[in-house]
């Protein structure tokens, strides 16, 4: 079973730093990849980032390639997102999702590619 439970989510102003983090519970043997989506109201859900668990490759989206640093402890089984230079455009609802490999190889774009979600928690940034 994968469980995950975020926090980290903050109202900051531009230009700060937030980490996230995501406590998993068995990822480490159990899930192909992790990924980071975020919704901002009026818009659809989209991925940030992504890393393949087993071997920790990486994918960013363009709009926080250079700011966000995706990361995992394996040790703790904890998954991170680290945010610099925050921006008013990356506030919106942060969730961590799990994908088991059950889609192949699916997009890590895809959120229909990751089967267990966290609750979210939200990052605010002000100008």
């Amino acid at each position: 079973q994968v469980q995950l439970v975020e926090s980290g989510g903050d109202s900051v102003q531009a230009g700060a730093s937030l980490r996230l983090s995501c406590a998993t519970s068995g990822y480490i043997y159990h899930t192909y990849r992790m990924g980071w989506f975020r919704q901002a109201p009026g818009k659809e859900r989209e991925a940030v980032a992504a890393i393949y668990t087993s071997y920790g490759g990486k994918e960013y989206d363009d709009s926080v390639k250079g700011r966000f640093t995706i990361s995992q402890d394996r040790i703790k089984n904890t998954l991170y997102l680290l945010m610099n230079n925050l921006k008013p455009e990356d506030t919106a609802m942060y969730y961590c999702a799990a994908d088991l490999g059950t889609s192949g190889s699916g997009s890590w774009r895809s959120e229909g590619a990751f089967a267990y979600w966290g609750q979210g928690t939200q990052v605010t940034v002000s100008s």
